[in-house]
């Protein structure tokens, strides 16, 4: 399986047991549809290895407890710490209307009601409490809230998402 091929789950943040039990920080908005999972994959020196899955339960709001099958110590569950979590694309459910996957709108043209075109999402900025649309404008970079009442409609047949920022933000970038 090739990084590409998947999304970030999230990532080990704690060991939770002698047994090898971890914690895992979860990147989203439903842990709990992550509760029944067979199998995840695991970055290890810039490969995915499937790591199966024992049992798994959510613990707080964010944390999923995991106990994988051949992680069975504390020294193994240490050796995990801090790694990368990763499910294939094709287990996401297909959104619709505006609700979109961060990774799906890469590419897509950014259309301002008043400013017209913007440019093309290069990335999402999701490090900050307000997700970002990250923009190339003609080689400048255009950050836009990602907020429900800025975006208007997204077609993914055309591949552009209309927008109605307030007027003079995309000016700020300029």
């Amino acid at each position: 399986m090739q990084k590409e091929e998947c999304f970030y789950l999230g990532k080990i943040v704690k060991k939770y047991s002698f047994r090898g039990e971890l914690l895992v920080r979860l990147d989203s908005d439903d842990p709990e549809i992550y509760e029944n999972l067979e199998s995840v994959f695991v970055e290890l020196d810039h490969r995915l290895i499937p790591f199966f899955i024992e049992h798994a339960q959510l613990h707080k709001s964010q944390l999923l407890r995991i106990q994988f099958e051949d992680v069975q110590s504390e020294e193994d569950a240490e050796s995990l710490l801090g790694k990368e979590l990763f499910l294939p694309l094709s287990i996401l459910p297909p959104l619709s209307d505006n609700k979109f996957y961060f990774h799906e709108i890469i590419g897509f043209e950014v259309i301002d009601e008043h400013f017209g075109a913007v440019g093309s999402v290069k990335s999402v900025n999701d490090t900050t409490n307000q997700a970002l649309f990250v923009i190339d404008h003609k080689g400048q970079e255009v950050l836009i809230p990602i907020n429900d009442d800025f975006i208007k409609r997204v077609d993914r047949d055309k591949k552009e998402i209309r927008v109605a920022v307030p007027e003079g933000l995309i000016d700020l970038y300029l």
